[in-house]
């Protein structure tokens, strides 16, 4: 289980916010940046985030008013660094630029690891139940292989040596089922340790960020 939840956790690490710009051409002509400044700050991207759409309208021989976007940028860092929303981009394993102003940081920062708490959870149970199903799936494969061996080996015109052998292979698939079976009960504990540990955050957070 602590393996799961370690693995959650490193996989929420490495999702970012993107750093290629996304800027279309009619964006660019239109030169809109206080816009762009307000949605990329309400979204936490960081402040380099000018420089992707800088590179992106290059092409188009249009270049960023960067007083504007920053301007802009500041009133939706505001909306950005809130409880609530950090609480969602911690919930949905998107990374945190180190954007909030210290103020504001200082609440939004808490909520945001409880959502990463959340995320951890979620993601433990989520990859417990695909072992459990991705290992049932298995076992029946090899039960398909065990009944196909069966039918081969009741063949006519077939040796003694040939049988033998038909034999030896179905003990083989029988023990690697025997192996898939331990994994998959072992599975199903992490499953129910998943459930049981996934409950108990939210049981801890509560209602404190709405229902969720």
């Amino acid at each position: 289980m602590r393996k799961l939840i370690i693995l959650a956790a490193a996989t929420a690490s490495v999702l970012t916010l993107g750093s290629c710009a996304t800027m279309s051409e009619d964006q660019c002509l239109a030169g809109a940046w206080g816009q762009q400044g307000y949605a990329d700050g309400r979204s936490g991207q960081p402040a380099s985030r000018l420089d992707d759409h800088t590179s992106a309208c290059a092409k188009y021989g249009v270049i960023p008013d960067a007083r504007s976007y920053y301007s802009a940028r500041e009133d939706g860092l505001r909306d950005y660094c809130t409880p609530s929303r950090g609480f969602q981009a911690g919930r949905e394993g998107s990374s945190y630029a180190n954007v909030c102003p210290p103020q504001l940081e200082m609440d939004f920062l808490p909520a945001y690891r409880d959502g990463q708490m959340v995320y951890a959870a979620e993601q433990a149970l989520s990859s417990a139940r695909s072992s459990v199903s991705s290992l049932g799936s298995r076992a029946e494969d090899l039960d398909e292989k065990i009944r196909a061996k069966r039918s081969e080996m009741r063949a006519s015109g077939l040796t003694d040596e040939q049988r033998e052998q038909i034999r030896d292979r179905i003990g083989e698939i029988r023990r690697e089922r025997e192996g898939v079976l331990r994994d998959w009960r072992r599975a199903q504990d992490e499953v129910i340790d998943a459930e049981r540990h996934l409950r108990e955050v939210q049981y801890q957070l509560g209602n404190r960020y709405g229902r969720w």
